[in-house]
This record gives C-alpha cells, structure tokens and sequence, in this order.
C-alpha cells in the first residue's frame, strides 16, 4: 500500500510540473521562443502573491487571478518591447535577451526580499485530506491536479476551437503568409508570450503554496520545465502533462528509497527516457530507400 501511496503522490505532483512545461511549451509551439526566464517568472509570481497577501486581506483565489494577470502584461510587454524586434533574428538573440531578464529578475529579487526562503500559508486547507481505501489524498495536492487537467483543456479548447485559436496556429505556422490576411503576427506573439507567462505565473503560485522558494529557486524550476518538456516532445501541451507526471512519480518514488535525493531521481529519469529517445532515433528504417 505504501508504494501505491507513494505513486498517487507521485501523481499528484507530476500534475503540477505539467503546468510547468505548458507555458513553455506554449512559448516554443507558437513562436519557437527558448524562454530561459521562465524559471525566474515562475518564482517572481511567488513573490508577488506573498507581497500581496501581506499588503491586503484577500482569499488566495482573487490573489492567483490578480497575479496572473499582471505577469500576464509583463510577458505582454517583453515581446512588445523587445522580443518582437528580433523574430525573425534566429533563435539565439530572444536567448540572449530572455537570460538578461533571468539574471535581472534574480537579482532584484535578492535585492528587495533577502535571500531568505519564503512560502505562502493558506491555512486550514494545507492540512485537509481524505483516506479513500486507504490512501491518503491531500485536498490542495488534489485541486492542484484539478485545476492543472482544466487549464491543459481550457487552452486546448482554444486552440482548436475559437478564431483566436485558429490565428495563433496560422501564425505558428508560418507568420509571414498571416499578414497577407491582414493580421499583425506581432501582435499575436505578443499576447501569446503574456498567456505562457501566466501559465508559469500560476504553477508559480500553486508551488509557492505547496512547498517553499527562494530567489535562487528559478534555476531548478527552469531546469524541471525543460526536462518536462523535451521528455513529451517540443511544443507538445499533452505531452508536457505526461512528462509531468513521469517525472513527478520519479521524484517522490526516489524520495521514499533516498529520502535526502531531492530532485535526483526524477533527472535520472529524464536522462534515462533521453537515452531510450536517442537509441529509437539511430534505429534503422528498414523501409526507407538509402
């Protein structure tokens, strides 16, 4: 029982590292966009709702959608200013720029809030839990995984379903035949880059709830949202929740063999599915004229 336990954690936390690579693997779908500050947005969000439940005596629901929506205008105005200058520049210049940001971020923060580790109390709801035949589920690691398998189909729903949606594939597609229909594929990065910043946003807020952070915490958080990522495939929003989860369930399986492994086993494991990845490439196509 105590291994089945182990895995439905595993499970429940796999959820919220899919959040994690959506907003990156949003980014990348749409415009090819490396985000190297998407580890920094993600912490900077913490400590944005952290200071805004210090300043004003609101429930944490309005805290997460006022949070959202101003990194929401920050990723809205990184493209404005600065990303859409270099679009069509390759690859490497938004690196460049987005790892400036990364530092600046981390540095600021350092600055204004100490280095000290942080953490966003939400009372009561921290310590509820059910026993279902036997296994204990948390309630907020439950509605974070909730709440993860509503956003993934949410913004399925609007890709594949609303004008908007249908904008943002084209453009994905190719951006330069879109303007010949009228549309400001800049435009259309730009919102796009502020929806993946609130995505990091919120997984942001949801772990600033569930465990702690700090400053410095970026760097793990990027490093997690990229392994997500590339284990289900570059801009691929399922395959970033199933590589959450693979993921998730590495992490807390390592975690009840090693209890001081930290994220250890869950980079074995992207390391591992790499290399199942690399030796299914480099196998012959027997079909396929030479």
């Amino acid at each position: 029982m105590i291994w089945l336990q182990t895995i439905v954690n595993g499970l429940l936390l796999g959820g919220l590292y899919g959040l994690f690579g959506l907003g990156l693997a949003f980014a990348f779908g749409t415009m090819k966009l490396i985000n190297v500050a998407h580890g920094e947005f993600i912490v900077l969000a913490a400590y944005l709702g952290m200071s805004l439940l210090s300043f004003a005596p609101i429930s944490p629901f309005l805290m997460v959608v006022l949070v959202c929506a101003v990194m929401f205008a920050i990723g809205w105005s990184l493209q404005t200013a600065l990303l859409n200058r270099v679009v069509d520049k390759g690859l490497i210049p938004p690196m460049l720029i987005t790892f400036g940001f990364s530092v600046a971020i981390r540095n600021l923060l350092v600055q204004f809030y100490s280095a000290d580790v942080r953490a966003i109390h939400i009372g009561d709801l921290e310590l509820l839990g059910w026993n279902i035949g036997g296994l204990t589920v948390g309630a907020f690691p439950l509605m974070i995984f909730l709440t993860t398998l509503i956003v993934f189909l949410a913004l399925q729903f609007i890709i594949s379903r609303t004008a908007f949606g249908r904008v943002l594939r084209a453009t994905a597609d190719d951006h330069e035949i879109v303007q010949t229909f009228g549309v400001n594929f800049r435009s259309v990065y730009s919102v796009a880059l502020g929806l993946a910043v609130a995505l990091s946003a919120l997984a942001g807020l949801l772990l600033a709830m569930r465990s702690s952070f700090s400053p410095f915490a970026g760097q793990d958080r990027l490093l997690i949202s990229f392994e997500v990522v590339i284990v289900g495939g570059l801009g691929s929003f399922w395959g970033a929740l199933l590589g959450g989860l693979a993921l998730g369930v590495a992490q807390v399986v390592g975690l009840q063999v090693y209890p001081d492994s930290g994220l250890l086993f869950a980079h074995v494991a992207f390391f591992a599915i790499l290399l199942v990845k690399s030796f299914e490439l480099r196998k012959p196509q027997w079909g396929r004229a030479s």
